[in-house]
């Protein structure tokens, strides 16, 4: 509701496209989380002013909210929901261990959490899908996000792809794995799910390692796997995301809000 109100972004935006597939997501969303616990001011907010390491399942349901709320809901509730989240940032500040202060909404800070999720989530729509995007719709789909970006204070956002991912490596000098990197990826590789989840969830751990930068693997101590192994993940999640993704493409949030710009 109301019926007509294309959100920020509207169906015509790539952004609907990409936050509709499901397992691409997911696995993005994990991936983004490895990426930014290599930020140690980022990470600090994150360790010092949420409960991740016990809750990880709830952090990534907001996260995932967030996104369905500001890609697909009405304006007036994305814009809320954009607000809302700036002022927590606004309030989450304390000190490194070293004793250098931080806080949440710190220009780059913000910067680095658009870049890498952003980054990430169109990684996993691009290994995952059946249907890749052209060069010209990952652009568009970087000047989608990066409307949101701005509105949550994230400045000097690239509005091309190679652009976007080149920003990203200028970051890799402020970037360090030490003991809290090595928690959080403990906590990541040990997600909460239900005995019969627990191979789906592999997978998509699995998967979320693969679309890391070569660059960031030698950062969590990891080699990147072998390209058999690769491609046995990718069939694995894509053949077992086709029953959830076909319920989803008749009632899930996208579906939804396409039903909300149906001609009344």
């Amino acid at each position: 509701q109301p019926p007509g109100d294309p959100g920020l972004l509207g169906p015509q935006s790539i952004a609907w496209e990409v936050h509709a597939h499901f397992v691409g997501m997911l696995v993005g969303g994990v991936s983004s989380l490895l990426m930014q616990a290599l930020h140690p001011r980022a990470l600090a907010a994150v360790w010092d002013h949420s409960a991740f390491q016990t809750h990880l399942k709830e952090r990534l349901g907001r996260t995932a909210y967030f996104v369905a709320l500001t890609t697909y809901g009405a304006t007036e509730e994305a814009m809320n929901a954009i607000e809302r989240v700036n002022r927590i940032h606004a309030q989450i500040q304390g000190r490194m261990p070293d004793g250098t202060p931080y806080q949440a909404n710190e220009p780059a800070l913000l910067r680095w959490v658009h870049l890498t999720e952003v980054s990430s989530f169109l990684k996993g729509y691009q290994w995952l899908s059946w249907h890749a995007l052209s060069v010209q719709a990952q652009d568009r789909y970087v000047q989608d996000m990066s409307r949101i970006g701005h509105l949550l204070g994230a400045p000097d956002l690239p509005q091309q792809w190679h652009a976007h991912e080149a920003a990203i490596e200028a970051y890799v000098p402020d970037l360090r794995f030490d003991e809290r990197t090595r928690e959080i990826v403990r906590v990541i590789e040990n997600y909460p799910v239900d005995p019969w989840d627990k191979p789906f969830m592999s997978l998509v751990i699995q998967a979320s390692f693969h679309l890391l930068p070569d660059w960031a693997l030698p950062l969590l101590g990891r080699s990147p796997a072998c390209e058999p192994l690769k491609q046995t993940v990718r069939q694995a999640l894509r053949l077992a995301a086709l029953p959830i993704q076909a319920f989803l493409d008749q009632d899930g949030v996208a579906a939804h809000a396409r039903r909300r710009m149906a001609p009344h």
